[in-house]
């Protein structure tokens, strides 16, 4: 398996149009078992693992559209051409970025968990930090609270234990790589693109993904629906197996596009399935499904600016949060100086090859040190540590200045960094 490419595994009959399935952050491919008896009725069902979870290789993908386009080199290599989707967080956004970047692909496209932009890049960076520093045990320790309601977590301690095995196996440098893809994932203004007809499936009790966000998707796909899943949190097709499997089956019965005449018969229109009763017994009862209209306002849409290379590099370096306090404090006075710093310091410098940036955040904070200048010393001992840097790495820069800049200067430095690293690094309750 080459880095360009996802391992997979195929269900299904040989014949079937082919329907592909992708899991969420820090799952692997069998958070969609429960959904695969049924669906493989009609559809050839491809699951892949993100770089690094299971048994995957661990080739760390920089971008939500660099995982995109390792699907289709995937699905090139098994000789598919046109196919359904349904994704779930993650694996929701990656099929969101397959339909604006091939359209002529998809047949049709199921969002469960979704949104258009996966809360903030400060927060995605954060995680990242955190890992870096303490492993993925915290995050994995954590990841039932995020992703199931309260009920079910007390109910099914087996498939609570799965989920965090799951996420304490994942490779932590592709699961670094995916929170900083995800920081950067932001479709808000192109959603108007998106032409396949696709479902939004969202847990009424989501707060990682909740329904303001299902309502913003669905208000600016071309041809999209709504559907709520009553008491169901973020991993939906885990917690609530049977209505997310009724509401697929029906989804790509009828939304299910016709392909160009004369191409393979991969993509061809399944007859719609015939839904078979439920099990009598169930591991968690499994409430009606509501589906919801698009509101008859349409809600407000959050425009992104067109961020110029110094904005860009200035925001992620340094956090939303600080950049937006930096320019919300401009006036007449202050506001050249701002743009000076946007265009000259992070646009013409820190854009520069010559140097990676965890490189460049070393000079920085030696040379903050050496200057005197620790006012400034806290903002960039969290830019190191959101370049890459570890604690123990900023520790051996501060004790090497000391020599080189002043004992006083570094003991200062100490001081200030010690402090920052633990807000920063200090995991969640």
């Amino acid at each position: 398996m080459s880095e360009k490419t996802l391992q997979h595994r195929i269900d299904g009959p040989d014949d079937a149009p082919v329907l592909v399935l992708g899991a969420s952050l820090g799952t692997t491919w069998h958070m969609w078992d429960r959904q695969i008896p049924e669906l493989t009725r009609q559809w050839r069902v491809v699951r892949f693992d993100l770089p690094g979870h299971g048994g995957s290789p661990a080739y760390p993908a920089a971008s939500v559209a660099e995982l995109a386009e390792r699907v289709i080199a995937t699905l090139d290599g098994l000789g598919i051409d046109r196919f359904g989707y349904a994704g779930c967080a993650m694996g929701a956004a990656i099929g969101a970025q397959l339909a604006l970047a091939h359209p002529q692909r998809l047949t049709s496209l199921a969002l469960v968990s979704a949104s258009p932009r996966f809360g903030t890049a400060d927060a995605w960076r954060q995680r990242g930090v955190v890992i870096r520093t303490n492993g993925l045990d915290p995050i994995a320790r954590t990841a039932p609270e995020r992703w199931f309601t309260p009920g079910f977590a007390a109910a099914q301690p087996a498939i609570v234990e799965w989920a965090v095995q799951m996420v304490r196996t994942t490779d932590p440098g592709c699961y670094i790589a995916a929170c900083e893809a995800l920081a950067a994932f932001d479709i808000r203004n192109e959603l108007g693109r998106i032409s396949a007809p696709t479902l939004v499936v969202v847990g009424s009790e989501d707060l990682i993904t909740p329904t303001a966000d299902a309502r913003t998707l669905v208000a600016g796909i071309q041809d999209a629906g709504l559907a709520l899943v009553p008491g169901t949190s973020h991993l939906a097709p885990v917690e609530q197996p049977a209505a997310v499997t009724e509401l697929l089956i029906r989804h790509f019965s009828t939304a299910w596009q016709d392909k160009p005449a004369g191409q393979a018969a991969l993509g061809a229109t399944p007859p719609k399935p015939v839904l078979t009763p439920k099990p009598a017994q169930q591991a968690q009862p499994q409430p009606p499904v509501v589906a919801i209209e698009p509101a008859a306002e349409q809600p407000e849409m959050v425009g992104t600016d067109s961020y110029e290379a110094g904005m860009k590099v200035r925001r992620e370096v340094l956090g939303d949060a600080h950049v937006d306090r930096a320019a919300a404090a401009a006036d007449e006075f202050t506001g050249d100086f701002q743009d000076f710093l946007t265009r000259n310091v992070w646009g013409e410098v820190w854009t520069r090859s010559g140097l990676d940036r965890r490189t460049r955040s070393v000079i920085t904070l030696t040379a903050l040190i050496t200057s005197g200048h620790l006012d400034d010393l806290a903002v960039h001992v969290r830019a190191a540590l959101r370049n890459g840097l570890t604690p123990a790495e900023i520790k051996e820069t501060l004790i090497h200045t000391a020599v080189y800049g002043g004992v006083p200067a570094a003991g200062a430095a100490f001081t200030i960094a010690q402090r920052v690293i633990r807000e920063e690094t200090t995991p969640e309750d």
